[in-house]
């Protein structure tokens, strides 16, 4: 597929541009022809599956390759990286995010969600509009610095790293684009990267450095990078806790700020998905607050999460470098390939959803989930280098949905749903600014 045929449109609209390639694939292996950079792109469910999971041996994160060399001058070397580092991060942390352990969480996770919402009183007794992007940031930085970090993170500088990200996710896009550019070569956002950068370090490195000497004591995400040791038995050296510091703080917050910013644009221009939305909260949690038992019963939540992920997934490609020679369904695959993989396209394709471009959480009912593949939707990846976090997630943006509806209606400022904005992890293009309700009034326009 030429350059000539996709790039006017990916000048106009990169997100709309790419789910259009992937339509025009028809679900076959493609090579997009960019100059000297010629990335496979992977759509179908099976051929997802073969690099993520079956094969997955064989396509591995190459640090110096799209995306994840651009992005690796953030988070380094460690569970965002590959190979025996990789694998000793992922070993570490990984009994952090097991079912049992987040389930034990949930009620500390609920206390401190509930007493971030409060806070929503005063601009609620005030009519005062609010911009939720930058609320929900709040109130997942309460939740996530008290149960994971141990509130060694205070939120105002939470909120800086959370700033400080969100830059960062734009400013690598140049290089995303032209991954072949090399590190030397200035361009547009290194420097807004620079700086967004030494924020982060700012904030985490001397939290990171005060963790050590008290780490005996802790269960948090940083204690148990210091308590860890590698294969041959040695503590992990100050850089690596700060990397994987630094990618699990941006892991266990950024797709539930960003994911639930959608929801409200898309609950308002669908009453139908609203008002089932509000019914089942008013039915399982009623006037009380939000606890551990109810979320099992909040199922078309869960199918609301599941819609959104499906449209808005955070982590929006998943590159990989083949390691050697391999063939996909007839189609030869040389060793050093990159391969493009992008739940954003195939979980918008019309050969594998039907209206993929509207929201509808039905799609999410049990009989239907168990009809699709099971790579028909994967916003967390696949295969060994699965999300950690997508168990908490779900959890988390769960407790706030029902928090917030169980207490407030709300009436938007501009009911448009936002655009997707393109950046190392997908952002929506426009803020939504919302005036919250008592929940005993209809909304209005």
């Amino acid at each position: 597929m030429p350059l000539r045929q996709i790039l006017p449109a990916v000048l106009r609209d990169p997100a709309r541009a790419l789910i259009d390639v992937g339509n025009r694939t028809d679900g076959d292996i493609v090579r997009l022809n960019l100059g000297s950079f010629r990335p496979y792109l992977v759509t179908h469910p099976r051929h997802v599956q073969h690099v993520l999971r079956d094969r997955a041996d064989n396509y591995e994160r190459a640090g110096d390759g799209l995306f994840w060399r651009p992005v690796k001058r953030l988070f380094g070397e460690g569970i965002l990286g590959e190979g025996q580092i990789w694998s000793a991060s992922r070993r570490m942390l990984q009994p952090m995010f097991t079912a049992k352990r987040v389930e034990a969480l949930i009620d500390g996770m609920a206390e401190a969600i509930s007493d971030a919402v409060d806070e929503l009183d005063e601009p609620y007794r005030a009519g005062r509009p609010v911009d939720i992007g930058v609320e929900q940031a709040r109130i997942v930085s309460r939740a996530i610095m008290k149960v994971l970090f141990a509130d060694r993170i205070s939120v105002p500088d939470a909120m800086r790293v959370i700033d400080a990200q969100d830059r960062i996710a734009t400013a690598v896009i140049p290089r995303i684009v032209v991954p072949f550019a090399p590190l030397s070569l200035p361009m547009p956002g290194d420097r807004t990267f620079r700086r967004a950068v030494r924020v982060v370090d700012d904030v985490l490195v001397p939290i990171v450095r005060q963790t050590r000497d008290e780490a005996d004591s802790g269960d948090d995400i940083i204690s148990t990078l210091w308590q860890a040791r590698t294969d041959d038995g040695r503590q992990l050296d100050e850089r690596q806790v700060r990397n994987d510091t630094v990618a699990m703080f941006a892991a266990t917050t950024e797709t539930t700020i960003n994911v639930l910013t959608w929801a409200w644009p898309h609950l308002h221009q669908h009453p139908e998905v609203a008002e089932r939305l509000y019914a089942e909260i008013d039915e399982v949690v009623g006037g009380e607050p939000v606890r551990r038992e109810h979320l099992d019963r909040l199922t078309y939540t869960k199918m609301v999460l599941d819609e959104l992920l499906r449209l808005y997934p955070i982590g929006w490609i998943i590159p990989r470098r083949a390691v050697a020679d391999d063939v996909i369904d007839g189609v030869p695959i040389e060793a050093g390939a990159t391969m493009a993989v992008s739940p954003l396209i195939t979980q918008r394709m019309r050969q594998f959803w039907d209206r993929p471009d509207e929201f509808d959480p039905d799609r999410f009912r049990p009989e239907q989930v168990r009809a699709r593949h099971r790579y028909a939707h994967f916003p967390f990846g696949g295969g060994p280098h699965q999300c950690l976090g997508m168990y908490l997630f779900y959890l988390e943006a769960q407790l706030i949905l029902a928090t917030m509806l169980s207490r407030y209606r709300f009436r938007l400022r501009r009911t448009d749903v936002p655009g997707l904005r393109l950046a190392a992890a997908l952002r929506p293009r426009q803020r939504v600014e919302l005036t919250l309700l008592a929940a005993g009034r209809a909304e209005s326009a």
